[in-house]
């Protein structure tokens, strides 16, 4: 079994008295997935924390009427919902930490659980992946600046821009839906070659921004598992200072939200990873507020989808 160090304060709604194969929600935190030797994946492993302290105010309130979701966070009957804690990954340990996250998740999908993932970077969601395999044919949308279809990095073939090269290896991952891809990221032309011979679908920001969410959605086959994978880059810096690499353009909050309800609707949103949340660069509390409540969002969709 997975060796969760459990958290002090669980996430908004969570009940702490669950077991992991008694849940059918379960959200776990990774702080470290694969370095590269010039990036500090150590300034991500408060990410997890910071989230959780967000909602503290509103840890009395499961019950209350969530206008976003239609009704309490958690639904009627309530969903079973654990924050089983954070993984005891290490900032230099690439190998390592892949094995606890896919192990952890691996149990969790064992145990019938949707899985929610926060990271960590954007290397720790390709053993997430790989654990998903059981669920069968699975459609990822990854809403993020940056394409990440690197083959490798400073000879880094598991790092943070190579989560989608990663992802189209692995032969149940059938579809990759690309959304919010802006600026000038890793990717050269090559990596924008292979992507799209694969046969990823790119919706660039500016596509979402003009044509709407059915950009995204007729991507989508009806019943399709997905897997949303969010790196907080994706959203606009306006409301989200807390990450790497802040690029214009990128998505507001009602977008990100009616996102995640649109692919919970038209398909079965089997998974969620959060990403790229780098505490110290947050002002006042505002971005991790806006990521912890999008995470709210998921698992009310999750929730309402047993």
């Amino acid at each position: 079994m997975a060796a969760f160090n459990p958290p002090t304060s669980p996430f908004f709604a969570a009940d702490p008295a669950l077991a992991v194969g008694d849940a059918d929600i379960v959200l776990f935190a990774a702080p470290h997935g694969t370095p590269y030797r010039e990036f500090d994946n150590n300034a991500l492993a408060g990410t997890a924390d910071a989230l959780r302290a967000a909602l503290s105010d509103e840890a009395d309130w499961p019950d209350h009427w969530d206008f976003d979701l239609g009704g309490p966070i958690l639904g009627t009957p309530r969903a079973r919902f654990l924050d089983a804690g954070n993984l005891p990954t290490q900032p230099l340990d690439g190998p390592g930490n892949r094995t606890l996250i896919r192990d952890a998740t691996a149990e969790i999908v064992a145990g019938g659980a949707h899985p929610i993932l926060v990271g960590g970077d954007d290397s720790v969601p390709i053993p997430f992946i790989e654990a998903l395999a059981p669920l069968g044919p699975l459609t990822i949308v990854q809403v993020d600046a940056h394409i990440d279809w690197r083959d490798e990095r400073r000879g880094e073939r598991f790092g943070f821009s190579s989560t989608m090269r990663r992802a189209s290896e692995m032969a149940h991952v059938e579809r990759i839906v690309q959304v919010g891809i802006r600026g000038v990221g890793s990717a050269r032309a090559g990596e924008v070659e292979t992507a799209r011979a694969w046969g990823a679908e790119i919706v660039t920001a500016r596509t979402l921004h003009h044509e709407g969410l059915e950009a995204v959605l007729k991507h989508i086959p009806y019943g399709a598992n997905c897997l949303i994978t969010f790196d907080c880059d994706a959203l606009d810096p306006s409301i989200m200072t807390a990450v790497v690499a802040p690029t214009p353009g990128g998505l507001g909050y009602t977008q990100a939200i009616d996102l995640v309800a649109g692919v919970a609707a038209k398909g079965r949103l089997a998974a969620f990873d959060l990403i790229e949340f780098m505490p110290d660069r947050d002002v006042a509390g505002l971005s991790a507020l806006t990521a912890a409540r999008l995470l709210a969002n998921v698992v009310g969709h999750m929730a309402r989808q047993r």
